[in-house]
């Protein structure tokens, strides 16, 4: 391209066209990539397209795709409705729809204090930055939020969703399923819809978890679960128990947290008042086994000497845990950019059918059992 060319302004497709010798028209029929164009004609207009330094305006380019070259990355939970919140409280705080301190802030706030969530994010846009598209990062916590988001998609300011829900009872993939839109769940939703889904054999890896703690000789063996209504908490408890049995150990000491640091602090003061002498203990993720290993510190426990910890997740929790921790790696970063690419070859092929894609768990050893 001319310096003359370039003081005209920016390059535009009849550029494109005359550098490749062909038509205006097949010029943007291979830019929106429209198919049935020969080969060499699509080459051809490739490398004119780079020795003029093109670049497609999105806002025309949308108009031919009917494509917003954008996919919703979607938080969602049950959320607490403001008249519930007002009914069970009593004390007129501010409430979620109204942005409040306990309401979406917090909501928001809990999410990104997660490393689980930044892995998520990471992993979406690693897959999405090399195709041209980007992620929009939205938040449905109450039911108006629900409501904009399916609205959102159905005005095609995105052309499919990411959904990581972070409660059981969570009605948004029953709404964008019954709404027709496109989109994928990360982990197995409760209740059965028809959305594709990735997920963890978290059963498999609460088996690794146990099978490591009664390999290095522990017996007195404690758990801190997830939240029971989550599945994943669920899953992980049942592969725990169910593996501790068939070692012949069939009553293993629970406290329920609530996959927070905090939570697990309170679950591993439960767990030590009742059964002081436990030598092994499993968390259902590296954030309340970072606060297990606190607290068995403060009661002058060693670890792993007196009590081996083991968590879930492999999330920078476990770097910062002092002995590092030893934990179950859930590939994250992998099964969110596996997510993104069934979500758009959803977009490519929306006849086809649904479907599940199963990661495996793998154990991995440091210094905290």
């Amino acid at each position: 391209m001319t310096d003359d060319q370039r003081s005209a302004g920016a390059p535009t497709l009849e550029d494109v066209a005359r550098a490749a010798g062909v038509s205006r028209a097949t010029v943007s029929r291979v830019v929106n990539g429209v198919r049935n164009v020969d080969p060499l004609i699509q080459e051809a207009v490739r490398q004119a397209v780079s020795v003029t330094g093109y670049t497609p305006n999105r806002a025309a380019r949308s108009l031919v795709t009917r494509r917003a070259d954008a996919i919703a990355l979607v938080v969602s939970g049950a959320g607490v409705e403001p008249e519930a919140a007002r009914g069970d409280s009593g004390t007129g705080a501010p409430d979620e729809e109204d942005g409040g301190s306990g309401g979406s802030g917090s909501f928001t706030a809990q999410v990104f204090a997660d490393p689980f969530f930044g892995r998520v994010v990471t992993g979406v846009v690693d897959y999405l930055r090399p195709r041209g598209m980007h992620p929009v990062l939205m938040f449905a916590e109450t039911s108006r939020a629900r409501e904009e988001v399916v609205a959102y998609l159905r005005q095609g300011s995105a052309d499919g969703a990411l959904v990581v829900s972070t409660h059981a009872e969570d009605p948004l993939p029953a709404l964008i399923a019954d709404a027709g839109l496109a989109a994928v769940l990360f982990a197995r939703p409760a209740r059965p819809v028809p959305v594709s889904y990735v997920d963890l054999a978290h059963q498999d890896g609460a088996r690794l978890a146990a099978e490591h703690l009664l390999g290095r000789g522990c017996r007195r063996i404690a758990t801190i679960s997830g939240p029971l209504d989550v599945p994943a908490g669920e899953a992980r408890l049942t592969g725990f128990r169910d593996t501790m049995a068939r070692h012949g150990h069939p009553y293993i000491p629970i406290a329920e947290g609530q996959f927070t640091q905090e939570s697990g602090e309170m679950a591993m003061e439960r767990l030590l008042a009742e059964h002081p002498d436990l030598d092994g203990v499993f968390a259902a993720n590296d954030l309340m086994a970072l606060g297990a290993c606190h607290v068995l510190r403060e009661h002058g426990h060693s670890i792993p000497g007196d009590v081996a910890v083991v968590g879930f997740d492999d999330s920078s929790a476990a770097l910062a845990c002092r002995p590092p921790l030893t934990t179950v790696r859930q590939p994250v970063e992998g099964m969110a950019a596996e997510m993104t690419r069934l979500l758009l070859d959803r977009l490519a092929r929306p006849d086809g059918p649904v479907t599940s894609v199963i990661f495996e768990p793998e154990l991995v050893v440091r210094g905290s059992a």
